[in-house]
């Protein structure tokens, strides 16, 4: 029985790690669309706009936020 335990304890400390990655990896996605933005790359800061709204929505079940290039009227 505490093998169990153990076993559940060492997935739940795994699966945080990795949530913990994907939220570091989409702020750098969010800093990469901002920045594509603001140098009048819109159309690829767009398209990762909406991929990062895919993996935000879908993967990691949260709710959508506005992108970087979503918040500014730039286009």
């Amino acid at each position: 029985m505490a093998q169990d335990q153990d076993g559940n304890r060492d997935r739940s400390e795994e699966l945080e790690r990795y949530r913990h990655a994907a939220e570091d990896a989409l702020q750098q996605l969010d800093w990469c669309i901002g920045y594509l933005h603001g140098i009048r790359k819109v159309e690829i800061s767009r398209a990762l706009a909406k991929n990062r709204s895919h993996i935000r929505t879908q993967l990691l079940h949260k709710p959508e936020q506005p992108a970087p290039a979503q918040q500014t009227d730039q286009d």
